[in-house]
């Protein structure tokens, strides 16, 4: 069953969702009242009840969540049951981190190949895969692959994309700092590390309130020492 009506903002929210109820899985808890997932999470209830309602009535007034059935529930409305081949084209240190991270199994992720168009990468190992030259990127139909993982050079990005969806890659997560323009029926997400962190300073103090925090500081010392030497 696909919930094509679903906001992406609901789509995003998700993972956290199953995320979390996970770990009150693992943590004993056979179900979950709105508001506790939200403290849990760190999300507003009103938001929870919201975002989970487009999938049917899955809470009991006065008892909450059953925790195995809201697992399944999200697991498969996220299309994560069967689990998912994974592509890795780029292996550098963006690469490397990303093709080594253990995070990918809980959600049903295996990375079977990783290409790269540097000869002294081409044959080695990393983890648990031998670094494959990009020119063989086709053969990947052989292995069932439906999502891809873009950690290029932004100049390569497009090519390389293109260059997956050729080999029926249909989803793909792109960290190169650029704009990819593919046919609509293909998934791109793209995350710019960079431009990600870009957007944290605008929440913090500005330098002047920073300096004007030191000064106040320095003052009130200044103060404390005086009111000690009288």
């Amino acid at each position: 069953m696909r919930y094509r009506k679903i906001p992406d903002e609901t789509v995003r929210r998700l993972p956290v969702y199953l995320r979390g109820i996970r770990l009150l899985s693992n943590q004993g808890h056979d179900s979950i009242c709105s508001r506790s997932l939200a403290d849990f999470l760190g999300i507003n209830a009103w938001q929870i009840r919201k975002d989970l309602s487009y999938f049917g009535e899955m809470g009991k007034p006065g008892v909450g969540y059953c925790v195995e059935k809201l697992e399944r529930r999200i697991s498969k409305v996220l299309n994560l049951e069967s689990g998912h081949n994974v592509v890795l084209v780029g292996v550098g240190n963006l690469g490397s981190a990303v093709l080594t991270f253990a995070g990918f199994g809980q959600y049903g992720f295996n990375i079977v190949s990783a290409f790269d168009s540097d000869p002294k990468k081409i044959g080695r190992k990393k983890g648990l895969i031998i670094v494959e030259d990009v020119a063989k990127l086709a053969a990947i139909k052989k292995k069932n692959v439906d999502l891809g993982i873009i950690a290029v050079p932004a100049e390569s990005a497009q090519h390389i994309a293109e260059e997956l969806v050729a080999a029926g890659v249909r989803g793909i997560l792109n960290f190169a700092p650029v704009n990819i323009t593919l046919p609509r029926k293909i998934k791109l997400i793209t995350i710019d590390i960079a431009m990600e962190l870009a957007r944290l300073p605008y929440y913090l103090p500005s330098t002047g309130s920073r300096n004007n925090k030191s000064d106040g500081a320095k003052d009130s010392a200044v103060s404390a020492v005086s009111a000690r030497s009288i």
